[in-house]
């Protein structure tokens, strides 16, 4: 677990009506106040997270796309970019 996540798991072990500073938390921890109230209120995610809320297609779409571009790949058909993108278009029928 990291400074963060140690951060957030004392501040959910307080008593409910508790009080407590996100500075006071954050200069034990180590840690941003700033980012540590963003994360307790859920205002902002970890990095990690970031990616997987970003993609538009999901792990089966992507896998079931790669599996079709290999495929035209192997024939001699390599598809562009652009035709790529046109795929990944169709299926998730919206701006890619």
């Amino acid at each position: 677990m990291g400074a963060i996540e140690d951060a957030l798991a004392a501040i959910k072990s307080l008593d409910e009506g508790e009080q407590f500073t996100y500075q006071a938390i954050a200069d034990i921890y180590g840690v941003s106040r700033t980012t540590l109230s963003r994360r307790h209120r859920q205002v902002q995610g970890s990095r990690e997270e970031q990616p997987i809320n970003l993609q538009l297609l999901g792990p089966h779409q992507e896998a079931e796309l790669v599996k079709y571009i290999v495929g035209l790949t192997e024939r001699g058909l390599p598809p562009t970019r652009e035709m790529i993108q046109n795929f990944a278009r169709g299926v998730v029928k919206k701006e890619v």
